[in-house]
């Protein structure tokens, strides 16, 4: 009976100092990655919330890609700008070239039969049969498109891309930001499990020392001493897989912002605490409709495709070129005559029903999916906010209970240990009051991660995380420890834009 009530506290132990935060599945994760911004340096890094979204935005895998696409959408959008802007280039050429006259059809019969006069009667005989001729060619030519509305609303398609894939830079922002917050809040939510593991095997060790004491002096059985060893080796274990797992968990923060991963970092900033008002949901609507990335990005690539499907109706128009040059052509040493062309084309498509047809409907599919994408996507971000909402504000009870606890637990270890200093009872009702507050502390923790968590989801998913996910979470001098009473609360409401 002893033996399983010892085993059944050091167990509670265990579980109530032990976090478990929201895990970042970074095997799913797009965002985990990032591009190394360099060797470790030996010094340790202090790093705060703000340096480390910094590090992220320039060194995350996913926004160096999203920079990547914007240069080749942009140039995209120039090769569409060149067959609506003029044309024009430069050449000139010198060519040294033996011509066979018989093989023109230049023959002595042809030559001889020219007009009398045409050639003097000295020069017929002396005409060889190749000639080599030294020509020089040099001209400017315009070309331009006078009328193509296809080529128009492919070049109005090709700006809406160019906005899209903006947009989708700027959703890479917001993603990169609330991962690595998530990853700071997380490293920060296991530094406070093992500082509260320290702490209290600190506690463990002081009962330890006097439930030896008094067993010596005679005072209390050797059970006493055995149970203060028991719990107290029980909570090096839990103070070993803390640690462990605050440096993974800087491992992993190291790695979504661009730092080696053995380059000492120094968490600067507290776990941030500050209440969030509520916000009504049409106003949160509309500011997600605003500025949510995601859905600024479909309804770009809408309106590319309602160009494109424009673009296909139009390939059955006539379309207007004009071609003109100008320029000298001669031989070396003989007079240079000036060239010139200017020409008009019009084309008129005759016999290209069916590929008509075949553009017409692929572009009007395309328009289609991206209509349902859309709207899709308006319903996604109205269930995202009521579920985000809906985490904050349990979330926030939860802090409020987490907290209660933590205060309970902390008067009722302080009442047993009191006790038992006092001679009045054994050290059990010690180990107990132990177990429930490392279980308390431990839910504390994880319910603070769990709303700064919800909170910058709720900045997400209104589209303005990467301009106030501090204003959501709260300034740092706000911070609350989880070993000690809270001060009071800082309500915090985000700014409408």
């Amino acid at each position: 009976m002893l033996t399983t009530l010892l085993l059944t506290a050091a167990a509670n132990a265990q579980v109530g100092g032990t976090v478990q935060p929201l895990a970042l599945n970074t095997s799913a994760n797009s965002v985990y990655g990032s591009v190394s911004s360099g060797p470790p340096v030996t010094t340790v890094l202090p790093l705060s919330l703000d340096d480390a979204v910094r590090r992220g935005l320039q060194s995350n895998l996913q926004t160096t890609l999203a920079r990547q696409d914007q240069k080749i959408v942009s140039g995209e959008r120039l090769e569409a700008i060149n067959f609506l802007m003029p044309n024009v280039t430069w050449e000139a050429e010198r060519q040294r070239l033996q011509i066979d006259l018989a093989a023109a059809g230049f023959n002595s019969k042809l030559i001889h039969s020219f007009p009398p006069g045409l050639i003097p009667p000295q020069d017929l005989n002396s005409i060889p049969p190749v000639v080599t001729v030294n020509a020089v060619v040099a001209q400017a030519n315009l070309d331009q498109s006078l009328f193509d509305l296809r080529s128009f609303e492919l070049y109005r398609a090709a700006k809406e891309e160019i906005g899209a894939v903006d947009f989708s830079y700027q959703a890479a922002r917001g993603q990169v930001i609330q991962t690595v917050a998530d990853s700071y809040l997380q490293a920060l939510a296991a530094a406070a499990n093992l500082e509260n593991a320290q702490g209290l095997l600190g506690t463990n060790a002081e009962i330890l020392r006097q439930a030896t004491l008094k067993h010596k002096a005679g005072v209390v059985a050797k059970l006493d001493e055995l149970r203060a060893r028991v719990e107290y080796q029980q909570q090096q274990q839990v103070v070993i897989a803390q640690r462990n797992a605050f440096e993974k968990a800087k491992i992993e923060l190291n790695r979504e912002i661009g730092l080696p991963a053995d380059q000492p970092i120094q968490l600067t900033d507290s776990t941030p605490y500050a209440t969030l008002s509520t916000m009504p949901l049409d106003e949160a609507l509309q500011m997600a409709y605003a500025n949510r990335q995601e859905y600024l990005y479909l309804k770009a690539k809408l309106r590319s495709a309602q160009y494109q499907t424009r673009a296909a109706r139009f390939e059955r128009l006539p379309t207007l070129t004009f071609k003109s040059n100008y320029g000298v052509t001669g031989t070396v040493g003989s007079i240079y005559h000036g060239t010139f062309l200017a020409q008009g084309t019009l084309s008129i498509p005759l016999f290209k029903e069916a590929e008509f047809r075949g553009d017409r409907d692929v572009a009007d599919a395309v328009a289609s999916n991206a209509m349902s994408q859309l709207a899709n996507f308006r319903q996604q971000i109205e269930a995202e906010i009521r579920d985000n909402m809906l985490d904050v504000a349990a979330a926030r009870q939860l802090v409020d209970v987490a907290r209660s606890n933590v205060d309970l637990g902390h008067a009722t270890l302080n009442d047993a240990t009191d006790r038992f200093r006092n001679g009045i009872d054994d050290d059990l009702p010690v180990v107990e009051a132990q177990s429930s507050l490392a279980a308390a502390e431990a839910q504390l923790v994880n319910s603070l991660y769990q709303y700064n968590v919800a909170k910058i989801a709720l900045a997400r998913s209104l589209g303005i995380v990467d301009r106030e996910y501090r204003q959501y979470l709260g300034g740092a001098s706000n911070a609350i420890q989880s070993t000690v009473r809270q001060p009071g609360d800082r309500t915090t409401r985000a700014a409408t834009r």
